[in-house]
């Protein structure tokens, strides 16, 4: 029987060994001549520029690997879910070979519009801030190169990424494409993980069968999602545990978040100064550039110095606690405005002063609390071929009931106060502290 989508040029020449380009760990992606067209434009190629981890490179000093990279590893995904989706006779009737295209496009620029650091920036939600999407629409217009290689060379509407990239319509077939791109089991996920745990030098990411994962996919019981079939149960159980990991060891290890929180400060201070419409269209490099020459003579230059200068001095744990550990005052503090943590920070250096007998620099304490918004709930359903049903993994899985739901934020995101290394120091081995922080969170 014929693969629905074996028309598919970057499908059928994987098959049969047409060209590719190499990207680690061993993946050789199609690289046939309209993906190469889609690579090579200025709007694509900037990605090369941006790191997929920004400020945690500063701790692991393998983690330098770019969105560019990335976004290779995500298309390659999208082909090898196509090719085991396409044998489910409800997604191949839902998705034809046009929409099929349209969601591996949609997978090579999902990062389309991020800048440098966007999602420390985004995590602040500070005001007229233009969203990422914002960027993927200017660089798919008409006008641009990019918008220009999809109908010319894919027979696609600029838009038709767009909305799979933010929805703006709504229907069945395109619930289900979405599902692919950003979802539980997704090829967002399924490539990050173990990319970041590669170029990171840890094992936590890569400890999950993917290609058992993949083999296990179908359509869910409403014909708008993925589920996966009861013989990848293990597996997904596996990936829920790897990102639970890699966020408590990498993403949110303490001396990454120190980092983000200097840098956050910094860019606080700075940002309405700046032409952000521009900067966020500019290289990772030339955004730090620009951030510390603004920065020249104010309170912030030491923050930058510190992350991004010759030698590195990040501020140093004072104290950390999780929902479980002190509930009153982490829910005091987690999910509050940025501009509120400066104030309560503020506060708690005031006391500090006092307690010291000194003068401290306003940047000399820093709060670290979870931005509002949550992570993807680990929701998928397994389907149970001998009983005919579907029914939701956490339902069968210990590991993903504890592991899978709010409880992921509250514990692994943890609310963090640094200071400059010697007052951090100081302040670590004072009880009172404690007080001063609770009584500053709720003033």
């Amino acid at each position: 029987m014929t693969h629905p989508y074996s028309s598919i040029p970057e499908l059928s020449d994987h098959q049969s060994g047409g060209p590719i380009i190499r990207i680690p760990t061993g993946q050789d992606v199609p690289f046939t001549a309209r993906v190469r067209a889609l690579v090579d434009t200025a709007e694509f190629q900037r990605l090369r520029h941006i790191t997929q981890l920004g400020l945690a490179g500063r701790i692991y000093p393998g983690a330098t690997h770019t969105r560019f990279e990335h976004a290779l590893g995500v298309f390659h995904n999208a082909l090898r879910y196509l090719w085991q989706l396409g044998k489910d006779s409800r997604f191949a009737a839902a998705v034809d070979v046009h929409r099929a295209e349209v969601l591996m496009v949609a997978a090579l620029l999902h990062d389309l519009g991020h800048w440098p650091f966007c999602h420390p920036i985004e995590d602040m939600g500070l005001p007229d801030l233009p969203p990422h999407e914002a960027f993927a629409d200017e660089f798919l217009s008409p006008d641009r190169e990019l918008g220009q290689v999809l109908r010319d060379e894919w027979r696609i509407d600029p838009a038709e990424v767009l909305d799979v990239l933010v929805a703006r319509t709504d229907s069945l077939p395109l619930r289900l494409i979405r599902s692919i791109l950003s979802g539980p089991i997704d090829i967002d996920k399924m490539d990050y993980l173990e990319r970041d745990s590669l170029h990171a030098g840890v094992p936590y990411g890569r400890n999950f069968d993917r290609n058992r994962l993949i083999q296990s996919l179908l359509v869910n019981e409403a014909g708008d999602g993925l589920a996966i079939s009861s013989k990848g149960k293990t597996a997904a159980e596996l990936m829920v545990f790897a990102r639970y990991v890699m966020f408590s060891e990498v993403y949110w290890h303490h001396a990454v978040r120190s980092a983000t929180s200097m840098f956050a400060r910094s860019f606080f201070e700075l940002y309405q100064r700046l032409d952000l419409r521009t900067l966020f269209q500019q290289s990772e490099y030339e955004v730090i550039s620009a951030l510390r020459k603004e920065s020249i003579d104010s309170p912030v230059a030491s923050l930058l110095d510190g992350v991004f200068g010759a030698k590195r001095k990040l501020h140093k744990r004072v104290i950390e606690f999780s929902l479980y550990q002190t509930p009153d005052l982490y829910r005091s503090l987690a999910g509050r405005p940025y501009a509120e943590l400066i104030e309560v920070g503020n506060r708690v250096l005031a006391q500090a002063e006092m307690a010291l007998g000194r003068t401290l620099a306003p940047t000399d304490l820093l709060i670290d609390a979870p931005p509002t918004h949550k992570e993807v709930e680990f929701k998928v359903d397994v389907f149970q071929p001998k009983e005919g049903v579907y029914r939701p993994l956490s339902s069968v899985s210990p590991v993903v009931a504890a592991l899978a739901k709010t409880q992921f934020d509250d514990y692994v995101k943890r609310v963090r106060v640094f200071a400059e290394p010697a007052l951090a120091k100081e302040l670590a081995g004072r009880k009172e502290f404690v007080e001063w922080l609770t009584t500053a969170a709720s003033e």
